[in-house]
C-alpha cells in the first residue's frame, strides 16, 4: 500500500508543470506555443532568458528530489525511493494537468539521482555543462550525461537496485530525445542561444 501511494503522490507532484506555470504567471508567455513548445529549462533558455530557465530547471529538479523523500519517509526502503523517482519522472513527461504530456524528464531524473547517487550527479552534469560550453547543442549533452549514468554508477558500484534505475532512466532520456537525435545527424539540431521574455512578450511591447 505504501507502494502505491508513493507512486500517487510523486506522480501528482511530478505532473506540475513549472515551466508552465513561470512563463504564463510570471512573464505571460506560454512556452508550449513558443520555440520547441517544450515546458522544460530549455525552451525557457530560448524563449525566457537564463534566469527564468534557472529557476523552471531548479523547480523540475525539486519534484524527482521530493519523489524520493516520499519513497524514503513513506516506504523506507531503496525500491520504495526509486518508485517515488519513477513517479515523479513519469508526472513531469506526462502530466496529468497537460493531458498527459510534459517534457522530457531530464531535469527531474537529474533530481532523482542527485538523492540517490549525489557524486554521480556531480560526474554527469559536469560532463553535460562542458559538452553544452563546447558544441551549444542541449540535446547532444543532455543524451551523453544520461548513457554515462550507469556507467558512472558501476564504476562507483553503487547499489544494484540503483543502477538497474540508471540503465532504465538513461534509456528513457535517450528515447525521448530520438527526434533531437534525427536532427543532430541530419545537421539541422539548434544550438542553444538565451532569449529574452521582452522580446517575445506581446505585453510588454511600447
Amino acid at each position: 500500500m505504501e507502494y502505491v501511494l508513493v507512486i500517487i503522490a510523486s506522480y501528482l507532484i511530478g505532473s506540475i508543470p513549472n515551466g508552465l506555470i513561470i512563463g504564463k504567471n510570471i512573464y505571460n508567455i506560454d512556452l508550449r506555443q513558443s520555440g520547441s513548445k517544450n515546458i522544460g529549462a530549455t525552451n525557457a533558455y530560448r524563449i525566457l532568458g537564463p534566469w527564468p530557465a534557472f529557476w523552471v530547471f531548479l523547480t523540475d529538479a525539486l519534484k524527482g528530489v521530493a519523489g524520493v523523500l516520499l519513497g524514503h519517509y513513506l516506504g523506507a526502503t531503496a525500491m520504495a525511493e526509486l518508485a517515488g523517482g519513477i513517479g515523479a519522472i513519469a508526472g513531469h513527461n506526462w502530466s496529468v494537468f497537460l493531458k498527459f504530456k510534459g517534457g522530457r524528464g531530464v531535469a527531474t531524473g537529474l533530481g532523482v539521482i542527485a538523492m540517490i547517487t549525489p557524486l554521480v550527479t556531480a560526474v554527469v552534469f559536469t560532463v553535460w555543462a562542458v559538452i553544452v560550453g563546447i558544441t551549444r547543442y542541449v540535446s547532444l549533452a543532455s543524451i551523453i550525461a544520461a548513457a554515462l549514468v550507469p556507467v558512472s554508477m558501476w564504476f562507483l558500484k553503487v547499489e544494484q537496485e540503483f543502477f538497474y534505475f540508471g540503465i532504465l532512466a538513461a534509456l528513457f532520456v535517450i528515447i525521448r530525445h530520438r527526434p533531437n537525435i534525427e536532427r543532430l545527424l541530419k545537421g539541422e539540431e539548434t544550438k542553444i542561444k538565451a532569449g529574452s521574455a521582452k522580446d517575445t512578450n506581446p505585453a510588454k511591447e511600447k
